[in-house]
């Protein structure tokens, strides 16, 4: 197989780069099958459906590089993986970056939230100290092995101490040697204008939190005229397949018949999963 373009590459090709979150493996399957180019792994939807918990710290490294692992083995999509808040001091940092690059993940953003940390449009999140979250931007740095490791610095300084604060945190990220800026939640178009301006020419991620989040949800084309290079989308996916599980479980219940135009069928199923490449391993290995 050819060799998968870096990040760097992707970004040269394509703004804003389109990353729709996968929350397990056959989500992951479908968005190569889709056609997207890249996609992303964050912990809000990979912690609420492989453990049906919230997304305020109760899951640390070994949990959730589990299911990343499970996750990329499905696609060789380039991946974007949340890091969290590195899962502890500078030591812990260095550990997630070696990690998931030895995993193969082609880019990683960490975020300065205090731990437990949680969902970045939940209330009652703070920040640590700028000057700490720079030391372990500088311990990330220094563990990447690769230099084609993309590395992305959040901060979620917005919410409680206002975005002149955030914006200050992104120059001084920058300065400690990351590759991208995530101003997580800003809260309306001008916010996300000032952003852009404020880091023009800087690959930034605009964060598309469907269905509930703080900032404005903005057509691709709007978001690459604000200067943002990516645009995420956490929680589009997972989202609807509740909801879709939840009238499934309803008709279920209630006795309704299965409307064919709700799902796929048998057949498409066995074509997401690979069904006839699996088969024809089988049928070439597996009999003498």
């Amino acid at each position: 197989m050819p060799k998968p373009p870096t990040w760097k590459e992707l970004l040269d090709r394509e703004q804003p780069l389109l990353l729709p979150c996968a929350h397990d493996a056959l989500s992951a399957r479908l968005i190569d099958r889709a056609g997207f180019t890249a996609y992303s792994i964050g912990g809000f939807a990979l912690v609420g459906s492989r453990y049906g918990i919230p997304d305020i710290g109760l899951a640390a490294f070994g949990e959730i590089s589990a299911g990343v692992r499970d996750i990329m083995a499905a696609t060789p999509l380039p991946v974007m993986v949340d890091g969290d808040t590195g899962y502890g001091d500078v030591k812990n940092v260095a550990h997630t970056i070696e990690g998931y690059e030895a995993m193969g993940a082609s880019s990683i953003f960490l975020e300065d939230q205090v731990a437990p940390k949680r969902c970045g449009h939940m209330a009652g999140k703070d920040v640590i100290p700028a000057a700490d979250m720079v030391a372990k931007i500088k311990a990330a740095v220094g563990a990447r092995r690769n230099k084609d490791f993309f590395l992305i610095a959040r901060t979620d300084a917005r919410a409680g101490h206002g975005l002149d604060e955030a914006l200050r945190r992104g120059e001084q990220y920058l300065n400690a040697g990351v590759d991208g800026i995530f101003i997580e939640a800003p809260q309306t178009i001008k916010e996300l204008e000032t952003i852009g301006r404020a880091f023009k020419g800087v690959p930034q991620i605009a964060n598309m939190l469907e269905g509930g989040g703080q900032t404005p949800v903005l057509p691709p084309s709007e978001l690459k005229a604000l200067g943002f290079a990516m645009a995420a989308y956490p929680t589009t996916l997972i989202f609807r397949v509740a909801r879709t599980i939840e009238r499934a479980l309803a008709d279920i219940k209630a006795g309704r018949p299965v409307n064919d135009a709700d799902g796929v069928n048998f057949a498409e199923f066995k074509d997401i999963t690979n069904y006839a490449e699996w088969a024809r391993i089988e049928d070439t290995y597996g009999r003498g």
